[in-house]
């Protein structure tokens, strides 16, 4: 089933130009009061689209770029410049062992994660920045609310296709920056900046090393959905509480957002993994730290309250950076308001102090 998430369409619908992002918000809750709640914002939003015209999806076959790429695809093929490649790694099976490796691609309109099973993973050899890649017959998931293309045995990948040329690669994603009291639960895209006041305990669990999905126990082994009984690897989520002065959140940050937290690398927690004691020291001496975030707002619906999952971190942001976005703000409100926002002034003091 294709996915498209709640920004995504309210995107779509906002570019015709027809309509405001607030008039959107209006009609979608006047939709979901018109059908008693029994329809989610996303499904109001499809409605509110197909009633305007708005053409969500486009071509769903054939080479695609890579904005138009949503998780649930299959038989995917589309074209890129190769960005970073990775470093690929083995793993154990119950059957043996196993390879992964991944790459990034862009294109005019963004990037996307290639990540190659098995006997793909060789392609990491002889790839390299700049290079063009076709990759057809992938399929896609979405990991921690980033979407990445999968590839199998079924797969190809063909490097510096005739007649192919990518022009400009747009790399990087416009985050906004935001305070931690002004989140709103369907933000995406989200820049915060705070400081570490408390790390809860750092969880690892058993995956999957083919998927990397959760391997449960069953019968003294470790059972995965789609690949059944597996040897597991582990992997492991920590969760922050981020403080900015206007109010603090709990930071969701998983494995290689946790490894460039604590500065550690996959080898050196996994053999900690039973001394709390380490654990512990590794975790004190991040507090106190300021770093800056990027990712999405996630509302968790057990404890009823929205918490940020990370996609990116900087430990260290530059103080002349952050001063410079806060100035470009000031810039904003000065022209809008013709003042300049006391808040935002309080802002530049605190990084002046880093």
């Amino acid at each position: 089933m294709l996915q498209m998430s709640l920004t995504e369409i309210k995107e779509k619908i906002v570019e015709t130009g027809n309509i405001t992002e607030a008039e959107l918000d209006d009609k979608i809750k006047k939709k979901l009061d018109q059908l008693s709640g029994l329809i989610s914002k996303e499904g109001a939003a499809h409605i509110i689209a197909n009633e305007m015209g708005v053409k969500l999806f486009e071509s769903t076959s054939g080479k695609l770029k890579i904005n138009n790429i949503l998780a649930g695809m299959r038989n995917v093929e589309t074209v890129g410049k190769v960005v970073a490649v990775y470093e690929k790694r083995e793993f154990q099976k119950a059957d043996g062992t196993g390879k992964v490796g991944s790459f990034i691609i862009g294109d005019e309109t963004g990037t996307i994660r290639i990540v190659c099973w098995g006997g793909q993973a060789d392609i990491l050899d002889e790839l390299e920045k700049d290079v063009i890649v076709r990759v057809i017959s992938g399929y896609t998931r979405e990991n921690n609310g980033r979407k990445e293309i999968h590839l199998n045995d079924r797969s190809k990948i063909i490097t510096n296709p005739e007649g192919v040329s990518i022009g400009d690669v747009k790399t990087s994603i416009d985050y906004k920056r935001k305070k931690i009291s002004d989140l709103e639960a369907e933000d995406r895209n989200i820049e915060l900046m705070g400081t570490v006041v408390q790390l809860e305990n750092l969880k690892f669990y058993e995956v999957c090393p083919t998927c990397q999905k959760r391997a449960r126990p069953r019968d003294n082994v470790f059972v995965c959905d789609i690949h059944d009984e597996v040897k597991p690897d582990y992997s492991y989520v920590c969760n922050v509480n981020l403080d900015d002065g206007t109010g603090n959140i709990r930071v969701v940050m998983f494995r290689d957002i946790v490894e460039k937290m604590l500065d550690k690398t996959n080898k050196e927690l996994i053999a900690i993994k039973d001394e709390p004691e380490k654990i512990e020291n590794i975790k004190n001496n991040v507090l106190g730290e300021i770093i800056k975030v990027q990712g999405r707002v996630n509302k968790n619906e057990m404890f009823d309250r929205i918490e940020f999952v990370a996609s990116s971190i900087d430990n260290e942001p530059d103080p002349k950076e952050e001063i410079k976005k806060v100035d470009e703000e000031i810039k904003k409100v000065s022209t809008i308001d013709g003042r300049e926002d006391s808040s935002v002034g309080e802002e530049i003091k605190s990084i002046d102090e880093l």
